[in-house]
Order: structure tokens, then sequence, then C-alpha cells
């Protein structure tokens, strides 16, 4: 994994004078993928680090505290995502109210230039930064061109006139369009959290699952999907039950997987659960015989993506 920090103070010399890459990361999806490699085509071309810059908690978060979940990645997924497009180092700047306050120009020459030593930064067209986003792309190249650093801003990164967009693979999840948003990230999507003890209801049905923290993760559409779980080291393959099991008349919202030919205990292990198709949305039945005979069909029709997969 790579080093990570939390403040631009912190920053090693190690680390100073590379190419940096801006911005929140929300999924590390295709045209984030696009700007890391630019990035790390200008650090090779500088034979200097890739960084990237990104904030924690979300801005959003900090601005609107009261938002519902609405995280593509956490930050354990979304650092193993950076390392794996090219990014050697992070700086996943804590993002309170003293950073939110800091002016654009502090930024450029507080976070970016003393603290990141930035030769070269890469931004989408989008960016903003400074108190109130009273900075943008158009400040950060004429600021480039006075204090002596490189500055790429990309344009919007398309599939077919639509832009790749952390909103959009949100909207797909939210509808249950699993496919879609994979293709818009152009990796799995997962569900990351530890494995809590549940009421054990199902292991007395016949069919035991592992009850997975949601945290922060954006909520996509209730019902069951056809799921991967990593458990040590090994993708297997189940079925996932994400809603508040009217059937039992619970409100809470509730993340059960059930992993195929699984016996294991999982119990306060940190699980990875990939989404692959959804397969229905949430239902009550009447009683544990439908419930039972619902779960068995669920099974099937997740055998039939896996199979179709292979």
């Amino acid at each position: 994994m790579s080093p990570v920090f939390d403040d631009w103070r912190s920053v090693p010399a190690t680390w100073k004078g590379g190419a940096v890459a801006l911005g929140n990361f929300d999924g590390v999806h295709r045209g984030h993928q696009t700007l890391l490699a630019q990035t790390v085509a200008e650090a090779s071309a500088l034979g200097a680090p890739v960084v990237a810059l990104t904030f924690e908690p979300h801005p959003r978060r900090f601005f609107v505290p009261d938002t519902g979940p609405f995280r593509l990645t956490l930050p354990p997924a979304k650092l193993r995502l950076l390392a794996q497009y090219g990014v050697q180092a992070v700086l996943a700047q804590r993002f309170d109210a003293a950073f939110a306050a800091l002016s654009a120009e502090t930024f450029i020459a507080d976070v970016l230039l003393a603290g990141l030593g930035a030769r070269h930064v890469v931004c989408g067209y989008d960016f903003t930064f400074g108190t109130r986003r009273s900075g943008n792309v158009e400040r950060l190249r004429a600021e480039g061109k006075t204090r002596g650093f490189g500055v790429t801003v990309l344009e919007p990164v398309t599939r077919e006139g639509e832009i790749y967009s952390s909103t959009r693979i949100r909207e797909a999840l939210r509808a249950g369009w699993v496919t879609e948003a994979v293709g818009l990230l152009g990796h799995s999507w997962e569900i990351e959290g530890t494995v809590e003890l549940g009421d054990q209801r199902g292991r007395t049905i016949g069919f035991p699952t592992a009850n997975v923290a949601l945290g922060e993760h954006l909520r996509p559409r209730f019902g069951v999907y056809a799921a991967r779980a990593l458990v040590d080291g090994t993708w297997r393959n189940g079925v996932t039950n994400l809603g508040r099991r009217p059937t039992f008349g619970k409100l809470q919202e509730n993340f059960e997987v059930h992993l195929f030919d699984f016996t294991g205990d999982l119990y306060g292990q940190t699980l990875r659960v990939a989404l692959v198709d959804f397969i229905r949305p949430e239902m009550k039945f009447a009683g544990l015989d439908a419930l039972k005979a619902q779960i068995a069909a669920d099974g099937e029709a997740a055998k039939r993506v896996f199979a179709q997969q292979a």
C-alpha cells in the first residue's frame, strides 16, 4: 500500500517534487483513471514520484453533514485503487474548518508548493479549490506560469457522449443497474466492512449469512444481488440481501451475504463484497416457508449469473 499522509505539513522530502493528481477520486472511475494515467506520464517525464492529493472526509460530508451515505469508495478501497492505477503516495488531506478556510493563494503556495513541492499538477476541467471555491483551473494555469510548475487540465472523459462521473455511477447503483455502474467504474463496485454479529436467523433456515457493516457506503437499490466476497485471498460466489427485512418487521438497514458452499466463521473480519448483478427488489413474504423457497430461488438465479460470466 502507498504511504498516506493526512496533512500537507507532514509530507516527507521523499515524496516532494512530484507530479500531483488533484481530486476527490470517489470511485476511482474511468475518468479518474485517465487523469491518473496522465499524472503517471508527467511523473515519468520528470523522473519524479506520482502523488495524489485527495480529501478526507469528502468535502460534501463537511459542508452538508446531515447528507445521507453517498461514498462509492471509503478510504481503504480508494487507496487500494489509487495504488492500482500508479499512485505511489497519497496526501489524504484532513478536510476540516481550518483547511476549508484556506484561500486559493494559500492552497497553491502552502499545500501544493511548500507541502508537496509539486512540479506538475493534473486535474479535471471542473476542479476548484480555496475558500468558497475561489480558485479554478484558469487560476491554477496562471499561477503555474508565474511560479514555475506545470499544469495539465483534462477535458471531460466521455463514453458515447456521456461524461464519466461519480454522480452518474451513484444514480446507476441506486437504480440497481450494477453492470452499468461497473462499466462506468472500470472495475467492480464493493462494499467493504466488518462482519458483525446478527440475529443468526439465516443459519436456522439453512442459509447462514455474514452481516457486513455498511458505514458511509452509498446504499444501492434495496434487494437481492449476485455477489462475490474476498475470503482468505479467494473470491467466493454468493448472494446478498440489502434492505430492512420487511418479513421480520425490521427497520434497520442490513447487508447480508450468503456464500455458496462455505462454513467458516467470519465474525470480526473485514469483508470485501463485490456486487455482480441485481436479481430482484426487496419483498415481504407471508412466512418462513415462502422466504426459504425464495432464498433458494435467489441462489439459483445468482449461480446462473456466474455461469454466464464463466
